[in-house]
């Protein structure tokens, strides 16, 4: 029997890249940030997606697992208008840039028995950023009137965790 295999412009290129700077073991936050300087000069375009994926759900966002290994995963994620998340943190780092869209993300600090709004920003197509725990609390949304989408790469393996989400915070903000 055939396997069929579906290319994914750009894909290799990343994992080989991701694969090279995590085998160094750096810190988390090091490793985020040269994985995201890494994606800055690698980032694929929103065909790495199929037409179908590239529509997103209409109920919710939605996650398309592209690849997991022991030490990362990469998944794109596909935001319709008005879809978004809730304020939360991640169990592991992350670099995520936009291909499509634009995503609206708040950052957070907890303060004890509230959240503090600490800032906000408007990531555009081609804007790469890297986090890493603790101080990663945020919410993404999509405020536009078209879809977004961003490739996300955790510093886990995704296959083996339910989510890349570490807590969902429901807290007063102020």
């Amino acid at each position: 029997m055939e396997t069929l295999t579906l290319a994914r412009p750009g894909l290799a290129e990343l994992v080989a890249g991701v694969r090279e700077l995590t085998a160094r073991s750096d810190a988390p936050r090091t490793t985020a940030f040269a994985v995201a300087d890494m994606l800055r000069e690698r980032l694929p375009s929103p065909e790495i997606l199929t037409e179908q994926e590239r529509l997103g759900d209409p109920d919710h966002y939605i996650g398309h697992t592209l690849h997991t290994e022991a030490a990362f995963s990469i998944l794109a994620v596909v935001w319709r208008p008005g879809q978004g998340t809730v304020i939360h943190d991640h169990i592991a780092w992350c670099a995520f840039g936009v291909l499509q869209g634009v995503e609206y993300e708040t950052l957070y600090r907890l303060d004890g028995d509230h959240l503090t709004e600490i800032g906000r920003t408007a990531n555009q197509v081609g804007e790469v950023s890297g986090f890493a725990p603790p101080g990663d609390i945020h919410r993404v949304l999509n405020t536009g009137d078209s879809t977004a989408i961003s490739l996300h790469i955790y510093g886990a393996d995704l296959s083996a965790a339910p989510s890349s989400v570490r807590r969902v915070y429901d807290l007063p903000v102020r």
